[in-house]
């Protein structure tokens, strides 16, 4: 049989109703590519600026779409469409002086999605959390990546690496 491209508005087994059995070897692509990178080493970013996170360890790549060397995913050919990302870091200011925690996620080298923490409390040692979140409309050779934005009031911020809490980029395509 020569491969091709089935189209089909209903699919109901021989007696009409009830379920269908996808034989074994079979793979159903829906929310590919996915992957999820983390950070096996903490990271102190320099602060009040943007700084690319460096998430060099993976957990899962299905498609060898995300470059853990760079630290970037980038869209494959015939890979176009809507995706969702999330980005979750922690970490903590040895000096007290949390102000403010910024992740974003970036599309080709600009701001795309942005979370904000801001830290009122700065009588002792910060500890910060945040997730950001976004769905983003993607074209072949688009890409994305991760980055923090930190002002402290003179301590050093360092991210979370170890297990189970670690900064860490997770995304996936949205299925068809």
């Amino acid at each position: 049989m020569a491969d091709g491209i089935l189209k089909v508005g209903t699919i109901t087994n021989s007696a009409g109703s009830g379920n269908i059995t996808i034989g074994s070897g079979v793979t159903v692509n829906v929310n590919r590519p996915a992957f999820e990178a983390y950070q096996s080493v903490a990271q102190t970013p320099s602060l009040s600026t943007y700084v690319k996170l460096t998430l060099t360890s993976e957990n899962f790549d299905t498609d060898s779409a995300y470059d853990a060397t760079n630290s970037k995913f980038t869209v494959p050919s015939g890979a176009a469409g809507k995706y969702v990302f999330l980005l979750d870091a922690g970490g903590y200011d040895n000096n007290a002086g949390l102000d403010i925690f910024r992740l974003v996620i970036y599309k080709n080298g600009a701001a795309a999605r942005f979370s904000n923490i801001l830290d009122t409390d700065t009588t002792s040692i910060q500890t910060a959390f945040a997730t950001c979140t976004g769905v983003l409309d993607l074209a072949v050779s688009d890409y994305i990546e991760a980055y923090i934005w930190v002002s402290s009031d003179g301590g050093t911020y360092t991210t979370l690496a170890s297990s189970p809490i670690q900064t860490r980029f997770s995304g996936y395509k949205l299925g068809a």
